[in-house]
């Protein structure tokens, strides 16, 4: 061949051709090709674990969904958001109901851990520190509620409606911060599924919705509250009293929260303190090495 028509030479179809046919250039797809290999990488046990945080993420995104459409209920009657708050009691305090809840909390909390212990920076985009904060918050709304009803109803039999509910929250001052909670688990459940979802067409088609379903439903159920509110106020001629077993074990149940409460800030701590005394060992062993060679 002739070293001038060599040097130049040019190839049939460049990429520019490719992409004014609508051809796409090999490049994408060996991009493409690599992620797969990756992928199919994976251990097995990864693999379990993400569906696992998958599935007990929605069995508490559907806890939450619940709580909040009950409270929105009250923006019609106090009565039919009594009956949804039975029908509630009545899934989640049957024995499969409690260990569905309980189970899937347990696990999240504990993949949760292991996120955080297995971290090697905290680099992450605005979207993840969000989800991360939200998520981290929503264990302090379970630790109040469980210990205010399933375990004061467990251990001192007292029965939860919204009448008790709401005074005992009036009296004791904590409804912002009751409604201030049950905001970021919901935020953090909807963020989370939206991050395994996002990439469906269905999906980004329904973006919009999905966005009004984010905002809305905190802000019905925090209407249906105040609404409850008014309501309880309005039914009650003298003081608001709180109910008696709440006050005769206030102590007992008081130190139920904090203990549960240091437990789960103690875990938290040592995980992430855990965790960055891998990663230092880890740049120090490699730092080792790198000079021995």
């Amino acid at each position: 061949m002739n070293p001038t028509r060599i040097a130049t030479w040019k190839p049939l179809y460049s990429a520019d051709m490719l992409r004014a046919t609508g051809r796409a250039p090999i490049a994408p797809f060996r991009r493409l090709l690599g992620m797969v290999a990756r992928v199919a990488r994976e251990p097995a046990v990864h693999t379990l674990l993400r569906r696992c945080q998958l599935v007990s993420g929605v069995v508490l995104l559907v806890y939450l969904s619940l709580h909040l459409i009950n409270h929105a209920l009250g923006i019609w009657s106090l009565d039919l958001a009594g009956r949804g708050l039975a029908l509630a009691l009545w899934v989640w305090r049957s024995v499969p109901g409690t260990v569905l809840l309980y189970g899937a909390s347990l696990l999240h909390f504990s993949l949760a851990l292991r996120t955080i212990y297995g971290r090697r920076h905290w680099k992450m985009p605005l979207t993840e520190w969000v989800r991360l904060w939200a998520g981290l918050s929503l264990p302090l709304l379970l630790i109040r509620h469980v210990v205010s009803t399933r375990l004061a109803s467990s251990l001192y039999g007292f029965e939860p409606n919204y009448e008790r509910i709401v005074i005992s929250l009036i009296t004791s001052g904590t409804q912002g911060l009751q409604l201030a909670l049950l905001a970021p688990g919901w935020v953090h459940g909807c963020l989370g599924l939206w991050l395994r979802m996002r990439h469906r067409a269905g999906a980004r088609r329904a973006k919009p919705y999905l966005m009004g379903l984010l905002v809305g439903l905190p802000m019905l159920s925090a209407a249906g509250f105040v609404r409850m509110k008014q309501a309880v106020l309005a039914l009650c001629t003298g003081p608001l009293r709180t109910d008696p077993k709440l006050v005769a074990h206030q102590l007992s149940l008081d130190a139920w929260r904090h203990n549960i409460l240091m437990l789960y800030l103690s875990l938290l701590i040592g995980a992430f303190v855990a965790g960055q005394v891998r990663n230092r060992r880890e740049r120090r062993r490699l730092r080792k090495a790198t000079m021995t060679v």
